[in-house]
Formats: structure tokens, C-alpha cells, sequence
């Protein structure tokens, strides 16, 4: 069927997810056995000016856009786009910056590797959760009845 690498996928998903994941764990494997031979470590120089530089690119677009703010939206929407790539961009030169670019890509990857349920098994899961809320819907509605009614007999 649409069994890929040993995991269901959806049939709308692209092939490339998987074949990326497959690339990736290659790296991976490849990675371990060089850090084996030669454990190298990035170095990541100057971590605090780039951060600086972040932060003043940052507020500096946040005072121009209220600085100009009777220019056109258009001219300070893409002076905002040419910002912000500036500073993803020096941001990622940073070991945090670098570390989340490692996270997003492992969220990419294990995100094509979901077994995504057929349409029964969600259609049985959905059927599930509506029949034990209404029971527990019509329980609660019970009890809160029952001790109504007795707060108005003690009451009255």
C-alpha cells in the first residue's frame, strides 16, 4: 500500500518527508561514527555582541515602524520581512540559534514519521469521545439535579 521506510503515511503526504528522514537518519549514523575519530565542537564566538545585535535590530524596527508610521503599510511590512531575516539570520549563528534549528528539524522529522489513523479508526475514535460525553453529561446533569433538590428541601 502507501508503506514507506515502515510507517503509514497518508496518501496527500509527500514522498520527500520520508526521504528526507531516511537522509537525516543517514547523517545521523555517519555523524556518530566521525565523532568517534575527531570529537570537534562548534565554536560559537561572539555569541553575546550577535544577540546584541538582535536585540537593537529589533528595537530599532520596533521605533521605525512607529517613527514612520504615516508612511505606506507596504514600504514597512517588507522593511519588517528584511528585519526579521536579518536577525533569524544572525540569530541562528548562535549556539541557542543553532540548537533550535536542531529542534525544528527533529520536529520536522519525527512529524513525517506519524502513523496518521485510517478514516475507521478515526471515525470509531470520534464515535468514542461524543458517547462517553454525553453519558458523563448526562451523569453530571443527574447529580446536580439530585443535589438541587435536596439543598431545597433543606432550605424550604
Amino acid at each position: 500500500q502507501n508503506r514507506v521506510l515502515g510507517v503509514r503515511v497518508p496518501p496527500g503526504l509527500p514522498i520527500i518527508c520520508l526521504k528526507l528522514a531516511f537522509i537525516h537518519q543517514t547523517r545521523q549514523v555517519g555523524a556518530q561514527c566521525n565523532m568517534n575519530a575527531t570529537t570537534e565542537e562548534k565554536q560559537y564566538r561572539l555569541d553575546s555582541l550577535k544577540w546584541l545585535i538582535v536585540a537593537s535590530l529589533t528595537v530599532g524596527a520596533i521605533y521605525g515602524n512607529h517613527y514612520f508610521s504615516e508612511e505606506s503599510l507596504l514600504y514597512r511590512a517588507v522593511a519588517w520581512i528584511f528585519i526579521a531575516v536579518c536577525v533569524a539570520f544572525i540569530g541562528s549563528k548562535t549556539k541557542k540559534g543553532d540548537s533550535l534549528i536542531a529542534l525544528m528539524h527533529g520536529a520536522y522529522n519525527e512529524a513525517c514519521r506519524v502513523v496518521w489513523p485510517t478514516r475507521q479508526e478515526r471515525n470509531q475514535t470520534t464515535l468514542m469521545v461524543v458517547a462517553v460525553v454525553l453519558i458523563m453529561s448526562l451523569i453530571l446533569w443527574g447529580l446536580d439535579t439530585f443535589f438541587g433538590w435536596i439543598a431545597s428541601m433543606v432550605i424550604g
